[in-house]
């Protein structure tokens, strides 16, 4: 069949940390009674396999799996891994066959508290232990209160039995390096690397397909049931790189294609992201955009209409997310007002 760039409704998780901002500033689809409820995080693209998923995260299937389902064209209704079953060379293109499930994990984050801090496993810890999944991300930093902070990595000369004796006292923020975010920054997190978002923060995040923390220290706080949420200090330990992370994200090559300017952001081994600021009008995407590989957009801000040959017109506001498949061709963006949209590619 013809597959066409594909929409999906969203799955949100109530978080102790979370807030407003993911229905009052980014106009997602939250249910009516889950308005009241602080939402950390809206999982926008999801395909996770079976005994991947927490126990805290809302919308697993009963075997721990979670793939999110699809809302327009005639692949409705059907989740992500059905359709990638079925069409695996349309959608995947050059990667069918080289992933079990969609390898990307798309979210919004909104910290209206501090997160706790915490590192997610890195590849040999992964290998190692198969009920934990690898996740290395990226923050996109889409507002930040004044003064708004994310801690990323320790300072120098933090080791490992420093960081332990700091948990003990309960003190371990003073050994984390604090960075100044604002809006338009973007931070790579490597697996390994310690972490938390600090309040006051709405990011557009990028990750591997993981829903394995390491809770490490969660600022001396309790849970909505009076008690002090788990904690997983020994596997922490284990997998932290006590090597400090760069600070400050580094200057990012800006370039012209037609009217549109594009931002490097991030190069891994899992991912690429880049910023495209588009002008209001109409334009053909370059053939050499087209890697045969799938797609991920995520628009910040503006208004646009995708046109490709052989499929319905696709609007999409900010806070959507839209999968293009490998073989869509001659794409044609018709921009209503100006966009920022985030381009998320397989490597």
């Amino acid at each position: 069949m013809n597959v066409y760039p594909l929409k999906f409704s969203p799955v949100f998780q109530e978080r102790i940390w979370g807030g407003q901002k993911i229905r009052q500033n980014l106009g997602r689809p939250v249910p009516r009674d889950m308005h009241k409820a602080r939402i950390g995080e809206a999982w926008e693209l999801a395909d996770l396999p079976a005994g991947s998923v927490k126990v805290d995260s809302a919308g697993a299937a009963a075997d721990g799996s979670l793939s999110s389902r699809i809302i327009n064209g005639s692949l409705a209704k059907q989740t992500l891994h059905e359709a990638i079953t079925a069409h695996g060379a349309d959608i995947m293109g050059r990667a069918a066959g080289k992933y079990s499930h969609f390898p990307l994990l798309i979210k919004y984050l909104d910290a209206a508290a501090d997160l706790s801090v915490q590192v997610h496993p890195n590849k040999s810890y992964a290998e190692a232990h198969p009920e934990a999944h690898l996740k290395s991300e990226a923050w996109y930093i889409m507002e930040a209160a004044p003064g708004a902070k994310i801690y990323k990595g320790v300072k120098p000369g933090v080791t490992r039995d420093m960081f332990a004796a700091a948990l003990q006292a309960g003190t371990v923020d003073r050994l984390l390096q604090a960075v100044p975010v604002h809006a338009g920054d973007c931070h790579f997190l490597e697996s390994g690397t310690v972490h938390a978002l600090g309040a006051g923060v709405l990011v557009a995040e990028v990750q591997t397909p993981s829903d394995t923390t390491f809770r490490v220290f969660d600022w001396n706080r309790l849970g909505p049931d009076g008690k002090s949420r788990t904690l997983h200090i020994k596997e922490a330990l284990d997998v932290i790189n006590f090597a400090p992370s760069a600070p400050t994200p580094p200057q990012r090559r800006h370039y012209l294609v037609d009217d549109t300017v594009v931002s490097e952001l991030v190069a891994c081994d899992y991912f690429s992201i880049h910023r495209l600021t588009v002008p209001e009008g109409s334009q053909t995407l370059p053939p050499q955009w087209l890697q045969e590989k799938p797609e991920v957009w995520m628009c910040l801000s503006g208004q646009g209409v995708l046109e490709i040959a052989d499929a319905m017109p696709l609007a999409f506001a900010p806070g959507e997310t839209i999968l293009i498949p490998a073989t869509a061709r001659q794409i044609r963006l018709r921009v209503v007002s100006e966009c920022t949209v985030l381009r998320v590619q397989l490597p």
